[in-house]
C-alpha cells in the first residue's frame, strides 16, 4: 500500500471529514457533533481559502485523518498566522505516527507560505495531546481562552 500523504482537502472529502468531526467532537467538553453545522464550516472553508485551509491525510484514496488552519493577521506579528483546529485521525488508524506525518505537513505549508506563528487550543485536562504539540515546539501561553456565543 502506499505512504499515506498529506493534501488540501476537496469537495469530494466532505462526507469524511463531517465524520472525522463527529469523532473529535464527540470527546471535547466544549463542543457536540451536529453534522449539518460541521457540513457547513467546512463547506465554507473550501469556498473560501483566504479564510483557512482544510487539509486530510490520505492513503490509497482513503481519507485517514484531517486538520483546520484558520488563517488570519496578527498585529503582535505584523504578519499572516495560522491557528490550528481539528486535528483528528480515525480510530482504527491511532498510534501509528499519522498525526504527526499531518501536522507537519501543514507546518510545512504554513513555513511556505511565510506564517510567522501557528497557534492551538487543546482542553486543558489533555495532557497526551499537550505532550504531542510539545514535541513539535508548541509551547503553553499566558493567555486565557474566553469565549462568547453569539449564534441564536
Amino acid at each position: 500500500m502506499s505512504a499515506p500523504v498529506v493534501e488540501t482537502a476537496a469537495a469530494a472529502d466532505l462526507p469524511a471529514m463531517v465524520a472525522l468531526l463527529g469523532e473529535l467532537f464527540a470527546q471535547e467538553h466544549d463542543f457536540q457533533p451536529d453534522p449539518k453545522k460541521q457540513q457547513r464550516g467546512l463547506q465554507m472553508l473550501l469556498d473560501n481559502p483566504a479564510a483557512g485551509q482544510l487539509f486530510v491525510l490520505r492513503q490509497g484514496g482513503e481519507v485517514l485523518g484531517m486538520v483546520n488552519l484558520l488563517l488570519t493577521i496578527s498585529t503582535a506579528e505584523g504578519a499572516r498566522v495560522g491557528i490550528l483546529e481539528d486535528l483528528i485521525i480515525r480510530a482504527g488508524h491511532r498510534g501509528q505516527g499519522l498525526a504527526q506525518r499531518l501536522l507537519h505537513g501543514v507546518l510545512d505549508w504554513s513555513r511556505s507560505r511565510g506564517l510567522a506563528r501557528v497557534t492551538l487550543l487543546t482542553d486543558h485536562d489533555n495532557r497526551r495531546a499537550q505532550a504531542f504539540y510539545g514535541r513539535f515546539g508548541f509551547q503553553p501561553s499566558a493567555m486565557q481562552v474566553m469565549r462568547l456565543g453569539l449564534a441564536a
